[in-house]
C-alpha cells in the first residue's frame, strides 16, 4: 500500500512538472515577426529572412532594439547530410548568419548563445517550419497562438 501511495505521488509530481514545462514554452512574439529566445539578457530574436539566412536582434525590457554587442551566437541545424554548424558575424546592429539554414522549411535547430564571449552557452531547441499558421498569420516556429 505504501508503495502504491509513492508510486501515486511520484506519478503526479511528474504530470506536474510536465505540464510547467508546457506552459513554460510558450512562444513569445517578437517585432520582426521572429521567435524571443526565452530568458536571454538582453531579449533576442530569432528571425528567419526571405533568403533563409537567419539573423538576432536585441532588444531591452521594452522591446526597442539595441546593438548587438558581446553577443554571439551559433546555429546547430538538421541539414541533408546531418548536423550542419552555421556562425554568425555582427552586421550593423545585428546578428547575421553567414550561410543559409538548411532544410528551413521543416528543419530542427539549436540555437547557441552566449551573451558574452566566456559565458556558458544557452541552448535553445525548436522546429523551423516556415508555413504561416492559419490563426496568428507568424511563420509556424514563430506562432503564438495558444493550442501550438
Amino acid at each position: 500500500m505504501k508503495t502504491s501511495l509513492n508510486l501515486l505521488t511520484l506519478a503526479g509530481v511528474l504530470c506536474a512538472g510536465l505540464l510547467t514545462a508546457t506552459a513554460a514554452e510558450k512562444v513569445q512574439a517578437g517585432p520582426k515577426g521572429g521567435r524571443i529566445l526565452e530568458k536571454t539578457s538582453p531579449k533576442a530574436e530569432f528571425f528567419v529572412e526571405k533568403d533563409h539566412t537567419a539573423s538576432i536582434t536585441f532588444y531591452d525590457a521594452t522591446l526597442k532594439p539595441i546593438p548587438a554587442t558581446e553577443q554571439s551566437v551559433t546555429v546547430i541545424a538538421d541539414g541533408k547530410d546531418g548536423k550542419e554548424k552555421i556562425e554568425f558575424e555582427k552586421k550593423g546592429d545585428v546578428l547575421v548568419s553567414k550561410t543559409k539554414l538548411p532544410n528551413v522549411e521543416s528543419g530542427n535547430v539549436v540555437v547557441q548563445f552566449k551573451e558574452k564571449v566566456d559565458a556558458r552557452p544557452q541552448n535553445f531547441r525548436f522546429k523551423v517550419n516556415l508555413e504561416p499558421c492559419g490563426e496568428c498569420q507568424r511563420a509556424e516556429y514563430a506562432c503564438t497562438c495558444a493550442d501550438h
